[in-house]
């Protein structure tokens, strides 16, 4: 069961949680739960197509998922997967 801390712009799409318990092997089946659990957050993290949104970091065990495998990065039992949005300014 993979870890997933939420950011706390994001918590509000997930009930307020500040983190949910997931089931899944890799981070694209964990992100499928989320997705159908919290739909709105799903929306934030994925784009239409399904891949991963280029404004949100994904840390799996404090590694960017995508210098890992991204979505087919395997999970570890107990993984944490911090949910970290770029932050740009002008």
């Amino acid at each position: 069961m993979a870890h997933l801390v939420l950011p706390a712009m994001l918590r509000e799409l997930a009930g307020g949680a500040a983190s949910l318990d997931v089931d899944g092997q890799t981070l694209g089946a964990v992100l499928d739960v989320v997705g159908s659990r919290h739909p709105a957050l799903e929306r934030r993290l994925r784009d239409e197509s399904g891949v991963l949104r280029r404004y949100v970091n994904f840390y799996v065990d404090g590694e960017e998922c995508r210098r890992l495998s991204g979505l087919s990065t395997e999970l570890a039992p107990q993984a944490e997967v911090m949910i970290i949005p770029s932050v740009a300014g002008g």
